[in-house]
């Protein structure tokens, strides 16, 4: 197996690069820019580690099971995402069920009619 040997000048600017962008996920995490702050840090996050996986972990100069295997783990996270959000998105389809207290005060407070009947009267079985 023949490795790729890489620059000392590469390695340092893809360092240099990674600090940029965390500088800039600390700057855009301090702007209010509503939905669009998790959009802007995951694609900052994507963005480093594409550049260490392609550059520290040697991918770029990889053969092609390598990638095979890697395109497989993005698959998989793809999906396993997918399922999550299929779930989340889906988890105000069915109402909420309350409970039979509150159901029995609902049929107590429903027809304020029925408040001014006299309650029936029950009579015991001994007589009495």
């Amino acid at each position: 197996m023949v490795d790729h040997i890489v620059s000392t000048k590469l390695y340092i600017l893809v360092f240099a690069a990674l600090i940029a962008l965390t500088a800039l996920t600390t700057g855009v995490a301090f702007i209010d820019l509503g939905k669009w702050n998790t959009v802007a840090a995951l694609a900052i996050a994507v963005c480093k580690a594409s550049l260490v996986a392609l550059f520290f972990m040697h991918l770029k100069w990889s053969s092609s099971p390598m990638r095979i295997v890697l395109l497989a783990a993005f698959v998989w996270f793809a999906i396993l995402v997918t399922l999550t959000l299929a779930d989340e998105f889906t988890r105000q389809w069915t109402p909420v069920p309350s409970s039979w207290e509150a159901q029995i005060q609902q049929q107590v407070r429903g027809n304020p009619a029925d408040h001014e009947k006299p309650a029936p009267k029950i009579e015991m079985l001994n007589g009495g």
